[in-house]
């Protein structure tokens, strides 16, 4: 383990952000490193735990892709970094992703969260792998022995990412299917560039082009492209789509102009940071000069929070039906699982105004365009408190509300894929094969809207089941 009395010894530290004032002015990452040291010194203070509930013990929520994460704590205290970069990409094929936008539920379920000092796991993490590419020791993993299996992946996210890789060093020959101009799917064009810079992906990219894996971008499958096609060319058929169908608001007004779905509005701002043209038939959604307001409190809202200020809003606010949650958790009920609790995101710091137990009753407007929002208090229940009505100023409403499954029209109806009562995909949670005998589905599709590391360990598995299933047995983690 590392430095047995560590964490008696040194407090947790963590990455800082750069100043808002001076992070707002532009779209570039904002998060300053950890000197190596430091890194060192907080590495130490992994416990070595007997139960290490960094990991998904048992259904006990950790690390979704069951990073080794004690083992490489220990590598990182002792500066063997190189090893610890190839146990930390034994489990995870693109750390540099979740070491960025990943909330680190393994910090939640770290033993020394119950004093709330975890180990600073994110950060190391981060890290290991970007010192790795430094040092130029991620290396494509070429597989010369060809299986003459082909295989379609309909999706470029992480899941479809990380299935393509993982296939491809099985020996298969694979082809990826993106609809968009570039590979990479919410995490190029949903993620904002100050959250993960897009260089990330195009390294990874370019390392499973060399891999073998062959990306047709522009490619709308179901759409331009028959997925009967595909699925007549190939031995197998992977979905990972992503669960882009939104969350609606269908109360009055909401045909005014000015109100828009958050992923109509991030990834014009990821286009334009990229040197990427709009869409032909697209009108821009800027939010400079504007009062905005986001309704929904997750991960998304504040994508749109950050974007709006640093487009120059005026004002932004943010609100949410769920009531307010409590400052801090109780630690003997919750721990080691994924705690309840306020949380204040790098965008609301930035400046935006929150407002809980929230619903929006009407859209008002001018001139065919929403000028207000009318809106009123709720009770636990979520019942309209009387009395409690008020109003908003608003010039540009985004709707972030989450996502309710992935889209059944074109290809999956094309496919008459069986589908669960939230219109997921139906496959189970070993096998990931569809009602369909050629066809699998991983990630957002299957289980719906998650985290980026599920989104990985969804692909990765999933691609042992295709090559166990062709090849009648599997070498490849899970």
């Amino acid at each position: 383990m590392g430095k047995v009395t560590g964490f008696l010894e040194l407090d947790r530290q963590d990455r800082k952000y750069r100043p808002a004032a001076d992070r707002i002015r532009n779209f570039k990452e904002f998060l300053v490193p950890l000197p190596e040291q430091v890194l060192k010194d907080q590495a130490s203070r992994c416990m070595d735990c007997g139960v290490p509930f960094c990991h998904d013990v048992k259904g006990l929520k950790g690390c979704p892709v069951n990073n080794q994460i004690p083992d490489w704590n220990d590598l990182v205290y002792r500066g063997d970094w190189e090893q610890a970069s190839r146990d930390l990409h034994s489990t995870n094929n693109f750390p540099e992703f979740t070491g960025r936008i990943c909330p680190a539920p393994c910090e939640a379920s770290c033993t020394l969260n119950l004093i709330d000092q975890p180990v600073t796991i994110k950060s190391i993490e981060c890290s290991i792998v970007d010192k790795a590419w430094k040092n130029g020791w991620v290396k494509p993993e070429v597989n010369l022995n060809k299986t003459g299996k082909i295989i379609s992946i309909i999706g470029s996210g992480p899941a479809g990412m990380a299935a393509a890789q993982q296939l491809a060093r099985a020996g298969h020959t694979v082809h990826v299917y993106e609809k968009n101009q570039k590979a990479g799917g919410l995490l190029r064009y949903g993620i904002p560039d100050f959250k993960m810079e897009k260089l990330h992906i195009d390294r990874r990219v370019e390392q499973m082009e060399e891999e073998g894996v062959v990306f047709h971008t522009g490619s709308h499958v179901g759409g331009d492209i028959s997925v009967e096609a595909l699925l007549n060319s190939s031995d197998a058929v992977i979905l990972a789509g992503g669960a882009e169908k939104p969350r609606d608001l269908s109360i009055q007004g909401r045909e005014l102009d000015g109100i828009h779905f958050a992923m109509n509005f991030l990834p014009q701002q990821n286009r334009r940071v990229s040197g990427e043209r709009l869409a032909m038939n697209s009108n821009p959604i800027l939010a400079g000069g504007k009062h905005v307001v986001v309704i929904g409190g997750g991960d998304t809202g504040s994508d749109c929070i950050g974007t709006s200020i640093r487009q120059g809003a005026l004002s932004v606010t943010q609100l949410e039906i769920m009531p307010e949650p409590p400052e801090k958790e109780n630690k003997l009920l919750t721990w080691p699982n994924w705690p309840l609790k306020m949380r204040t995101s790098s965008s609301q710091e930035e400046g935006a105004g929150r407002e809980f137990s929230v619903m929006t009753e009407k859209f008002s407007g001018e001139n065919g365009r929403v000028s207000k929002l009318d809106c009123i208090k709720v009770d636990k229940n979520f019942v309209p408190m009387k009395g409690s009505e008020f109003y908003l100023k608003a010039d540009l409403v985004l709707l972030a509300m989450g996502f309710v499954s992935p889209e059944t029209n074109g290809m999956v109806s094309d496919l008459k894929l069986d589908l669960d009562k939230k219109d997921n995909v139906l496959a189970d949670d070993r096998e990931y094969k569809t009602s369909h005998g050629k066809v699998w589905v991983a990630g957002d599709m299957r289980r719906g809207q998650s985290l980026v590391v599920w989104a990985i360990r969804e692909g990765r598995q999933c691609a042992r089941m295709v090559d166990q299933s062709l090849m009648g047995y599997s070498n490849l983690a899970m």
